[in-house]
């Protein structure tokens, strides 16, 4: 494999907060340094069951994930696993969900929470969070910082060919303040802000990057059903692949497999969408 790709996930972050606050990504799509289209969930839009069609190109309905309480390892071929099958090594800096889906369940939070391991079929280096005790008062979510720092670190140490970030700050705080207040406009400014310099950082290691969110969430702050509020986000991507025209919508069902054919990886027979990026 010669492309090596990062895949940056910030949860529940609304179309409408992506392109209205998120002043460096819109910055690099004027400059072209970044193509960016709607990317739609599939339903429910709930986080959980999100995660596994991310990374097996499927529906709920297909893979079984129902939502947050439904959690299982998942038996789809992955894009973890199908890169591992192309020679690739991967890593993930994420909630436990991811370890869960793609590496080994139940999570054992001593063994699974720190785990490198050369010769895994799936998650070669995985760093993960649970939130335990998350809630309306106590967020329970890492800084941003440490998350973003954590994953340029595997990318030195390990040379990952693929490594995803899997952040739940803005979710949090949506289900928490809603969307349309100075609460929610700060949060997104900031992670913006910590999130820019990393992505040149990333560019210059020689990483692609996508820059999305698992769905988006409605004015009550709430998501898992239909609409665009629920299910729309945005998707920005950096690197010499060209994608379709800005106005078309990406299905969430063809991020694995566009993944899997930027790396050069093998493609199953069950993620049957079509590459948006070619």
């Amino acid at each position: 494999m010669t492309t090596k790709l990062l895949l940056i996930i910030l949860d529940g972050v609304p179309l409408r907060n992506f392109r209205r606050l998120f002043g460096n990504l819109e910055g690099w799509v004027d400059s072209g340094d970044a193509q960016t289209w709607t990317h739609r969930s599939v339903i429910p839009s709930i986080s959980a069951s999100c995660y596994a069609s991310i990374h097996t190109g499927v529906a709920p309905a297909e893979h079984g994930c129902t939502g947050n309480g439904n959690v299982f390892r998942l038996s789809h071929p992955d894009v973890f696993a199908q890169i591992r099958k192309g020679g690739g090594t991967t890593g993930a800096v994420a909630h436990s969900f991811w370890s869960e889906f793609f590496n080994r369940a139940p999570f054992d939070v001593v063994r699974d929470i720190e785990y490198d391991e050369p010769d895994s079929a799936s998650i070669n280096h995985g760093r993960f969070h649970t939130m335990t005790g998350y809630g309306h008062a106590n967020q329970m979510t890492p800084s941003d910082v440490d998350l973003f720092g954590t994953l340029t670190n595997l990318c030195g140490r390990f040379d990952l060919t693929y490594g995803l970030l899997h952040t739940c700050t803005l979710d949090s705080m949506g289900h928490r303040f809603f969307h349309d207040c100075q609460d929610m406009d700060a949060a997104c400014f900031v992670m913006d802000e910590m999130l820019a310099p990393f992505i040149p950082r990333w560019r210059d290691m020689g990483y692609d990057v996508i820059v999305t969110a698992d769905h988006g969430q409605d004015d009550r702050g709430h998501h898992g059903g239909r609409g665009a509020l629920q299910q729309d986000t945005a998707l920005y991507y950096f690197g010499d692949a060209r994608g379709p025209d800005p106005s078309t919508i990406i299905d969430q069902r063809q991020l694995a497999p566009t993944i899997l054919t930027l790396l050069g990886a093998p493609v199953p027979d069950t993620m049957r969408a079509a590459s948006f990026l070619t």
